[in-house]
């Protein structure tokens, strides 16, 4: 077991593909953690996080010999969790109610409350985001997908991504303003 957790990343994959079991638990232990931050930050909750985490894995073990060693082994995970959070949410929910309008109402609030919150507490009202808004709040926010990407991605028009992400961010600022008083200052 020791010797597993010694290996560098290309033997790993390696003994992965060669279907050892060790070598798969070290893999996920590896890289669980951060990934499962990346799923929260599509999830409603840290259930569904982990659906998404464990679907993915499977995918990643199914999906090892695609892997070229082009770019980071981490990166190609972390492609593979957002793909699969992206299916989780198509699965469970589509878009209802959309409207393909390229603007929304701007909210105007203080700047320096989102520098005065924590993480968690900044990713705690992310996750309160409708499942549509967040879902295009990450990728054009966080993972940094253009609104060409997101439309393709999620088979939604550029104006509904572009809509959805000025009402995620007006919500959020919603969100913010309404927490004002619990955030700790």
């Amino acid at each position: 077991m020791e010797r597993i957790k010694e290996l560098a990343e290309n033997e790993l994959i390696q003994q992965c593909l060669n279907n050892h079991v060790l070598a798969q638990n070290e893999l996920y232990r590896r890289y669980a953690g951060k990934m499962m931050g990346v799923c929260m930050r599509y999830a409603k909750n840290r259930d569904d996080a982990k659906d998404i985490l464990q679907d993915a894995f499977v995918r990643v073990y199914l999906n090892l010999t695609s892997f070229r060693g082009q770019g980071s082994f981490e990166g190609w995970i972390k492609r593979i969790m957002i793909n699969t959070a992206i299916k989780h949410y198509r699965k469970n929910l589509k878009f209802a109610g959309n409207t393909d309008i390229e603007a929304a109402y701007d909210v105007g609030f203080d700047n320096g409350i989102i520098s005065k919150m924590t993480v968690n507490e900044l990713m705690g009202l992310v996750q309160q985001l409708p499942d549509g808004y967040r879902t295009i709040f990450n990728l054009y926010a966080i993972e940094g997908y253009q609104h060409n990407e997101i439309s393709e991605l999620l088979g939604i028009s550029e104006g509904t991504s572009k809509s959805q992400l000025a009402r995620s961010r007006n919500y959020l600022i919603k969100l913010i303003q309404g927490n004002n008083s619990a955030i700790h200052l």
